[in-house]
């Protein structure tokens, strides 16, 4: 069976570590972005499964990523899990708004970070 294509964007190389330790020993294969633009290119070319995506980054933020990305008919199926340290639901509102599939709170444990991907990818 191929291994579903995790793009985890963030710009934390602390978080993108927990991740990669998280996601890497399980069948997944993980690619990384450190910014919104440079997220919208390996999405492009790559178009991963499923994008976890933080909102604070550098050169362009999450929200405009994922709008560029689901308003884009090549990427538009892949699944986005906004990642942020907001909880409120104003900004949760935000991410639907921009056509988020889902929104996962900072600190997070890596058990329901990793339950939260196989969710989502069946």
């Amino acid at each position: 069976m191929d291994k579903r294509t995790v793009l985890l964007a963030d710009d934390d190389p602390g978080l993108r570590h927990l991740v990669e330790a998280t996601l890497g020993s399980e069948a997944f294969r993980l690619l990384h972005a450190a910014d919104g633009e440079e997220t919208l290119t390996i999405a492009q070319r790559e178009v991963p499964d499923l994008i976890l995506l933080d909102v604070n980054m550098p050169k362009r933020n999450g929200l405009d990523v994922c709008r560029i990305l689901k308003n884009q008919a090549e990427t538009a199926s892949i699944r986005v899990v906004m990642l942020t340290a907001s909880s409120s639901e104003a900004d949760k509102a935000r991410g639907r708004a921009v056509g988020a599939d889902d929104y996962f709170i900072k600190p997070f444990s890596p058990v329901a970070l990793l339950n939260k991907v196989y969710e989502l990818l069946g």
